[in-house]
């Protein structure tokens, strides 16, 4: 059991996402895990205690929590980027995390279900990644929209920036996830492995290219391409973690004055917007989910993914009911 500091609530985990991050850990691939660790970053959970508190927060309630903890004194925090913390410690990689049958988390950290299954909390971190990606990236709802990678992250994408209004395209190698995007409302996919996308872009957008790219792979193609297929003055948002170094002429950043922007973690109005958001059911965020195992066969959905061939989107594991 987990030493409960003051201002910390104790919870019990009731269901965890894998990220592709976890699996990275897992493989022994993640640059930023210490080892030994415990996984997770993704989940939901019950309340067993909690002190007195402004939220309104009280044993039994369904919750999930921001896994991202801030030193909240570097120069990062001190301008309110707690999201790009210097010495930011993301639960499942520099310290422990949601694979467990408790955690102790401060209360501030901690967000109200509002009615929300403990499935779809374990959906909501997820689904900031993107969303902070899609707000990074000043989406309108004149913009036309390319998101390039349909993982989970490029998918939530999709969603976050049609949220935003705005005529999105999904860019994959894969028909199965390409259709997912499609069930999610992307307006039109495009199979880099069947399609040029340079000549698809130029169709869909009159030859001015997109208003804003999206990279949801961390590959320097994709990255790449998201310059060629950006229209000038358009916004290109990375938020996929890059596999290896990436060589181009520069030049072209400037010729065509775009904005390049990352994009780390997510911020608390994140969870508490989406929470909102999936509780109004403008989204359905279980139609992410690929297949939900047992505690006792968690090793079998990181095995799963770890070898998994674009068919599987989200698992999650329950950890206790």
């Amino acid at each position: 059991m987990p030493v409960v500091k003051e201002g910390e609530a104790l919870l019990k985990i009731r269901y965890c996402g894998i990220c592709g991050a976890d699996v990275a850990s897992y493989t022994g691939n993640q640059p930023f895990t210490t080892y030994p660790r415990i996984p997770g970053h993704e989940f939901s959970a019950e309340i067993v205690e909690i002190p007195e508190n402004d939220k309104g927060l009280k044993p039994g309630d369904i919750v999930t929590a921001n896994p991202y903890f801030n030193c909240q004194h570097c120069y990062s925090c001190e301008r309110g980027f707690v999201n790009c913390c210097t010495d930011n410690q993301t639960m499942g990689v520099q310290r422990d995390g949601s694979f467990a049958e408790y955690v102790a988390m401060p209360v501030e950290r901690i967000y109200p279900g509002k009615g929300l299954s403990a499935q779809q909390l374990a959906l909501i971190e997820p689904f900031s990644i993107s969303y902070h990606a899609v707000s990074r990236a000043t989406v309108k709802p004149t913009d036309k929209v390319l998101v390039v990678g349909a993982g989970p992250i490029g998918l939530f994408a999709v969603i976050a920036a049609k949220l935003k209004g705005a005529q999105v395209y999904s860019a994959d190698i894969l028909d199965g996830r390409l259709q997912m995007a499609k069930e999610y409302g992307a307006d039109g996919v495009i199979n880099t492995k069947t399609q040029d996308l340079a000549e698809e872009t130029k169709r869909i957008t009159n030859g001015n290219g997109f208003d804003v790219c999206i990279e949801a792979c961390g590959l320097s193609e994709t990255f790449l391409s998201c310059i060629d297929c950006a229209a000038y003055a358009a916004n290109i948002i990375l938020i996929g973690n890059g596999k290896k170094e990436t060589t181009f002429l520069h030049s072209i950043l400037l010729k065509k004055e775009l904005n390049v922007f990352g994009s780390r973690n997510s911020y608390a109005k994140d969870f508490t917007d989406l929470i909102d958001i999936v509780a109004s059911g403008k989204v359905d965020v279980m139609k992410m989910v690929s297949g939900i195992y047992p505690m006792d066969r968690a090793d079998e959905a990181f095995k799963a993914l770890a070898h998994n061939d674009g068919s599987l989107a989200k698992l999650l594991v329950e950890v206790s009911k």
